[in-house]
Formats: structure tokens, sequence, C-alpha cells
């Protein structure tokens, strides 16, 4: 897609946000290749963004609705009748996803006059919460075209968004970055043609950092948001197992989180105050130091209970790259890069025993480590590039603008 393209309007939660690193990256990305983009951010955000404005939405425009409601109830009764069908017959499958879906719909209704004056060549929801429904309202009050992004979290908490079918089955275009979610959703029912599979990917790619010559004490680093679906009471007792047999470590676990404290007081109980430090949140940019600092990267992964779990997070990409050995759990779409034995090694989460027995051969054995770098960067190569990937993204947006 080159600048005479159609415009997209992209539509977020909150833009630009540090735990959302590979959307700040699409969107530099596209902006790298002449796109006229325009973003807004539903709930705070805004400013710039390389050389972008962000149009942060104004929650006091929401006093509108008392009479914009009954205007497009009005002009489209139909659509009035299903939404009250809807929230009658259906529950919100947690109060957070309702108050996101009721943000979209609010947004929808004060925005649809700028849109009709304004209209998009395609408007694009990054998530299938609130931007997913005010594009879908969009799409019900004047036919306006729209795609979606479906991640992680759209799909599996609590069973999926509250109206993740109703909206997505409309979209003429649905992003996911994982093989995981993308057959989620068409086992839900979507068309397969319609959903499709682009990964993310990083701006550039590090140069391949040496192997640390001496892995004694072993540097083993976590990059996460404390949630349940990272599975850190595991990762806590791979190390109280590492500690048990012998194996010299320091470990980091970078990311904040609710579940800090409660984090905190397991690593004091299991006696290792002085092996493992919480680092809290850090820019993006500081995450590569962590990663040159480390011998390996952990990622402890599990479905929550409230069905919550991981797509491939960023950083399994970011350490492959950067040549950081990945041991990871097979929970989630983590696998789809971490091939066992081959760009990196998996375990079952609640065998601590055995991750300590992988952690101490990553200590020692130089060719087992340099063999899952050099496959692990290959695959990062020829999968993780945000520019090939963008392009892929931007082909099927423009095929679906046209259409």
């Amino acid at each position: 897609m080159n600048s005479e393209g159609p415009a997209i309007t992209y539509l977020f939660t909150t833009f630009p946000k540090t735990t959302e690193m590979f959307l700040q990256r699409e969107i530099a990305a596209m902006r790298a290749r002449g796109v006229k983009l325009r973003i807004f951010s539903m709930w705070g955000g805004g400013g710039m963004f390389r050389g972008i404005r962000v149009e942060s939405f104004n929650k006091w425009k929401l006093l509108q609705l008392f009479w914009l409601i009954p205007y497009e109830t009005y002009r489209k009764p139909d659509i009035m009748k299903q939404l009250l069908r809807g929230l009658v017959t259906r529950r919100a499958p947690s109060w957070l996803n309702f108050w996101e879906n009721m943000l979209g719909a609010g947004f929808a209704c004060v925005y649809a006059r700028n849109f009709r004056e304004n209209p998009p060549g395609l408007t694009h929801a990054a998530w299938s919460g609130a931007p997913a429904t005010a594009a879908w309202l969009f799409w019900r009050m004047d036919g306006r075209r729209f795609s979606a992004g479906a991640h992680a979290y759209d799909v599996f908490e609590h069973g999926g968004d509250w109206w993740l079918i109703d909206k997505l089955q409309h979209a003429v275009l649905v992003h996911t970055s994982t093989e995981l979610a993308r057959q989620a959703l068409i086992a839900r029912g979507l068309e397969p043609a319609k959903v499709v599979c682009i990964r993310s990917g990083l701006e550039r790619l590090p140069t391949l950092k040496p192997l640390h010559a001496s892995r004694v004490p072993l540097h083993v680093l976590s990059v996460a948001r404390l949630v349940e679906k990272k599975g850190l009471d595991r990762q806590l007792r791979v190390y109280a197992a590492m500690k048990a047999s012998g194996l010299a470590f320091e470990a980091r676990i970078v990311g904040d989180g609710p579940l800090r404290q409660k984090l905190e007081k397991l690593a004091g109980h299991l006696g290792l105050g002085d092996r493992v430090t919480f680092t809290g949140q850090v820019p993006s940019h500081e995450v590569w130091g962590h990663l040159d600092w480390a011998d390996v990267l952990l990622h402890t992964g599990v479905v929550a209970p409230s069905g919550d779990q991981d797509g491939l997070p960023n950083v399994i990409g970011e350490a492959m790259a950067a040549g950081v050995p990945v041991i990871t759990s097979p929970a989630a779409g983590t696998t789809e890069a971490v091939t066992d034995g081959v760009t990196g090694v998996v375990l079952p989460v609640d065998h601590p025993e055995a991750w300590a027995v992988a952690l101490r051969r990553m200590s020692s054995d130089d060719a087992c480590c340099e063999a899952l770098r050099r496959a692990a960067r290959a695959w990062i190569e020829e999968n993780f590039d945000v520019r090939v990937n963008t392009d892929k993204l931007l082909k099927r947006m423009e095929a679906v603008a046209k259409a």
C-alpha cells in the first residue's frame, strides 16, 4: 500500500501503551510506508506518536449521548432493538468487559457524525473489545467497512469478549498474530478466509550477541506482567528447585502487576530473597539491556482461571532475536515459535525439577546453547520482521478496502 492507497483510521482502547509494543511497531511500520493514518485512543493515551497525532477521547463528550442516542435510534431503530435485546439476554463475562463495550458504544455515537463528514477508507479496530464495538456500530449505522484485531485477551479471557462473534462476523478482515487465536475463532464460526494470522515483529533485528563464555552463576530472565496467566508462582518454584540442586544462578523478573506483593512474599518463603530480583516495570528500550545480561529467558505461562492465556509474547521473539535461549511452557502460542530441542526448550510448567535440569545444561553445554540460538535467530529472521509482516497486513487491508 502506498500514499495513494485508502486512508486507515485506527481505533485503540489506549494508545500508546507501554505493554503493547507490538501495536506501536505496527503503526510505525505503516507510517514508514506512507500510509495515511488517523489514530483514536478511547481511554487515556493521546499526544504525538512518531509524528502522528493521537486523538484522545474526551469523556465529557459522553454527555452528548442524552440527545445522540435518541437521534441515532430514530435513524436506525433496528440497531437499538438489537443492542437492548442483547443486554437483557446475555451476560457480560466481566464488569471490565461490560464497560469496555459501553465505552466503544459511547464513542461510536459521539463520533458518528465526524466519521460521516470525514469517512476513512477503512476503519481498523486494534482490539476486539471497545474498538471493535465502535467499528461495528459505525458499520451498523452507516455501512462503514471495518477490520479488527483479535488478540489472546479478546479471544480467551472469560471465554472471550461479550459480543465477540457478533462483531467479527461483520468485519471484512480479522487479524490475529497466532494460529492459536485464528483456529479458536474459526471453531466459533468465523469464516476461515477472513481470519488471517500475520505475526507481529521487530522494527530491526539486533546483532546476535555472543554466548557468554562463563554462565556460572547462570543469569535467568523473565519479562512479564505479574498476572496469573504468566505462571510466575510456578517460576519461583523452578528457582527453588535450582537452588535445591546446588545450581548457582541469579534471576530477574522484569515487570509489574497486581500479584507483585504475593510473589515477593512467596519468594521470601522459598528462601529466594538473595537469588531473585523484582525490578518492576521498565521502559521498553531497557529490556534489551536485561536481555544482554541474560543467559536464558524463562516463560512459565499457564491458562488462568479466567481462561486468559498468552498468544506469542513479544519478549520471546526479542530473546530469540538477541541470542538468548528460551525455555517455555507449552501453554498458549509460544510453541508456534519455540520448537522443543530446535529453537528452544519446551517443558511442562508443573515439573520444576525438569526445568532445573534443563537450566543446568544451559549453564555448561556450549554446543546445545549455540544450536538453539542459531536456529531461533533463523526462525525470527524468517517470521518476525515487522516490515515484512506489516506489508502482508497492508496488502490484505488494501484488498478489502477496495472490494
